[in-house]
């Protein structure tokens, strides 16, 4: 077929591999603008996708916006049977839905219509959910509203969300070429009418750890948060992120360190640091940071 793929962080890269791989012709990859980056911000830095098609030989567009009549025409006159979309961060406005003749199938990392909107991943491991998985959807106007052609899915356990968004997205890579060896084999299926939530952007503010919440929350926001933004608690006036930890039995005042190994105590039961980074520092073990940066039990978080 002839497609234009529309992505922009690491997750859309095996999508638009598998595509490549499958034999499609793919005119031309959509992605948002190269970002400041690099020393200190210094340089654009081109999104993953954006490197991954250039070294393909893939022609590159990368608008600020698609709501324009010029760049909703040049879409159209790309003449593509189907757009193929994976976390490309713009909205597709109605002309360049419909410009496709299959229209815009997009790959949406969880099982809908369960945690639609901008960070399905992280929304399931923060709500404790037992499975997750991808679908391919049609889209339409309305926030991942559209009908699903295929869907699978995986158990999170303790995944991390590096973890699962890798996963997530090889196997919706895999159900995206299927979908278009055949896509009539795959009709739309409506999305039920119970069952839906909202994934919310992550805030900032969502990132510190508060002590008095349980300890199988702050788990899961460590998890959640990994491999960024990070989740992170203050010490001594200073920010140590928080990349691994262990839920334990102990008890103390919220925030308490309770012993030599960075147990820290929590609103139900207590969390042990496992991997943690200060900043501007490299990732270490909660023992390799304790030998040069002490933090006594009765210290409080």
């Amino acid at each position: 077929m002839r497609i234009i793929f529309m992505g922009t962080p690491g997750f859309a890269v095996p999508v638009l591999d598998a595509l490549a791989e499958a034999g499609h012709d793919v005119v031309a990859s959509y992605s948002q603008p190269p970002r400041p980056g690099g020393r200190r911000g210094r340089q654009l830095v081109a999104s993953p996708v954006q490197a991954r098609a250039e070294a393909l030989g893939i022609p590159i567009r990368t608008p600020v916006s698609l709501r324009v009549a010029h760049e909703q025409n040049a879409f159209a006159e790309l003449d593509a049977d189907v757009a193929v979309v994976a976390a490309y961060g713009l909205i597709l406005p109605q002309p360049v839905l419909d410009a496709p003749r299959l229209g815009c199938l997009n790959v949406h990392g969880s099982l809908l219509p369960r945690w639609r909107g901008a960070a399905p991943i992280q929304r399931a491991i923060l709500a404790g959910d037992v499975v997750t998985g991808v679908g391919i959807m049609q889209m339409e106007a309305g926030l991942d509203t559209g009908p699903v052609r295929l869907e699978d899915s995986t158990p999170i356990g303790r995944k991390t969300t590096g973890e699962l968004t890798d996963e997530l997205s090889a196997i919706g890579a895999r159900l995206m070429v299927r979908v278009l060896e055949d896509p009539e084999r795959y009709p739309p299926r409506p999305q039920p009418d119970s069952g839906v939530t909202y994934a919310a952007k992550i805030d900032k503010a969502e990132t510190r750890l508060d002590f008095t919440s349980p300890a199988i929350e702050l788990e899961r926001k460590v998890r959640a948060f990994v491999p960024a933004p990070g989740a992170w608690f203050e010490v001594q006036g200073e920010r140590v992120k928080l990349l691994a930890a262990q839920c334990v039995d102990g008890r103390g005042a919220p925030g308490e360190v309770l012993d030599d190994q960075l147990t820290i105590a929590c609103g139900e039961g207590a969390l042990r640091a496992v991997s943690v980074q200060r900043a501007g520092r490299g990732v270490s073990s909660a023992e390799e940071l304790l030998r040069g940066f002490p933090i006594p039990a009765g210290t409080r978080l």
